[in-house]
C-alpha cells in the first residue's frame, strides 16, 4: 500500500536539504576572499635609467604578476631632483603601497630614509653600496631593504683601464662628476692606485652643470702650454655623465682637441663618447623582479641577499675614427658591442 505520509516526509526532507545547500553555497561564496592586488610604487630617479622600469615589469609579468589584475604600478619619474624624491616616496607611504622600487643610488637612499618607521619594503636597483649607508651587508642587507647593486668600483677601474688603452701616452685625465653625489669617492678611491702606478694624474672636477664644465675646460686650455691641458676625459657613474647638455659640452671640447671621451656610452646632439663600461639597464630591472616577488610573498626584504649587475663594454668605433682615436683589435675583441 502506498504510504502518502512517508512520501511527503521524504520530499519535505529533500527540499530542506536542497534549501540548506543553496544557503550554504551562498554563504560560502560570500566568504571567499578576493585575490590580492599588490600595489608597487616606482621611483625612477634618472631619465637615462628609465628602462629599468620596463625590465622590472616584464620580468614581474613572467613571474605571474599581471598588471591591472593582481598588481598595479605607480611610476613616478624625475631627473636627479633630490627634493622631489622625498615627496614621491612620501606619496607612496600615504598610499600604503606594498613595495617601493627605487633607483638609482640617491633615490634608493632617500627611499630607505623616508620609509624608516613604516612597514613598507624597498627594493633598489642600479645603486652603489660602497661607502654609502644603504645596507648592512650583501648577504644580510638589514632593515626593510634589498636590491640590485651597481658594481661601481669595478666599473670605474674598467673604465680607466679602457681609457689607458685608447690613450696610452696620456698623463692628465680630467674626471668631471656631479658635485656632492654620494657614490663618487668609492669610484675615485678604486681608480687612484691604478692611475698612480701608471703615472697618470687624475684631475678631479666637481661640477653642477654644463656651464661649469665649459668654464673648467676653457680654463684648463688657457692655462696650458699646448692649449688643451688634458689628454682625455673620463666619466664616472653619476648624473652629470648622462646629462645631454653636459655631454655636448664635453663632446665639443673632445672633438676640437682630438682627445678621447668615454665612460658611459651616450650621444646628444651629434656629440658623444667613444666607449662605455656599464651595467645593462633592462637586465638590472629584470634582476629586481625576483627580489620583489620574494618580498611580496612574505620574505622580509632585509634578509634577502643583494645581487649584482653584470658589466659589459661598448665601443663606438665610428666616433673613435672621427676623432682620430685608434682602437686596437684586442680592445675591439674585448667589446660586447661594437658600433660601426
Amino acid at each position: 500500500m502506498f504510504d502518502r505520509d512517508n512520501s511527503r516526509t521524504r520530499n519535505h526532507k529533500k527540499w530542506i536539504i536542497l534549501i540548506v545547500a543553496i544557503v550554504m553555497s551562498i554563504l560560502l561564496s560570500g566568504c571567499v576572499e578576493e585575490p590580492k592586488v599588490y600595489r608597487v610604487g616606482v621611483l625612477a630617479g634618472l631619465n637615462y635609467l628609465a628602462d629599468i622600469t620596463e625590465g622590472f615589469k616584464d620580468e614581474m609579468t613572467r613571474l605571474g604578476y599581471v598588471e591591472g589584475e593582481n598588481i598595479t604600478y605607480d611610476v613616478q619619474s624625475t631627473d636627479f631632483d633630490m627634493d622631489t624624491y622625498q615627496s614621491i616616496v612620501q606619496g607612496f607611504i600615504d598610499d600604503d603601497v606594498d613595495l617601493i622600487l627605487a633607483f638609482p643610488t640617491e633615490a634608493a637612499v632617500v627611499a630607505k630614509e623616508t620609509t624608516e618607521g613604516t612597514d613598507i619594503p624597498v627594493v633598489f636597483s642600479f645603486a652603489f653600496i660602497e661607502e654609502i649607508d644603504l645596507i648592512d651587508s650583501v648577504l644580510e642587507p638589514g632593515g626593510n631593504i634589498t636590491g640590485v647593486r651597481y658594481p661601481g668600483p669595478d666599473v670605474a677601474i674598467k673604465r680607466l683601464e679602457i681609457m689607458l688603452e685608447l690613450a696610452p701616452d696620456a698623463e692628465r685625465i680630467w674626471v668631471p662628476f656631479q658635485r656632492g653625489y654620494p657614490s663618487i669617492e668609492s669610484q675615485l678611491n678604486a681608480m687612484r692606485p691604478i692611475a698612480e702606478e701608471a703615472g697618470i694624474t687624475l684631475l678631479d672636477a666637481p661640477v653642477d652643470d654644463a656651464a661649469e664644465i665649459e668654464a673648467e675646460l676653457e680654463e684648463l686650455a688657457e692655462s696650458s702650454d699646448d692649449g688643451v691641458g688634458i689628454d682625455a676625459i673620463l666619466l664616472l657613474a653619476d648624473p652629470i655623465s648622462v646629462t645631454p647638455d653636459a655631454i655636448v659640452a664635453m663632446g665639443k671640447f673632445a672633438e676640437e682637441h682630438e682627445i678621447p671621451l668615454g665612460g658611459a656610452l651616450i650621444e646628444a646632439d651629434g656629440y658623444g663618447t667613444i666607449f662605455g663600461v656599464n651595467v645593462d639597464i633592462i637586465d638590472a630591472g629584470k634582476k629586481t623582479a625576483p627580489l620583489a616577488d620574494k618580498v611580496l610573498q612574505g620574505t622580509p626584504a632585509g634578509t634577502i641577499p643583494v645581487v649584482s649587475g653584470e658589466t659589459f663594454l661598448q665601443i663606438n668605433y665610428t666616433r673613435a675614427q672621427d676623432v682620430g682615436i685608434e682602437v686596437s683589435d684586442s680592445l675591439l675583441n674585448q667589446a660586447n658591442e661594437v658600433i660601426r
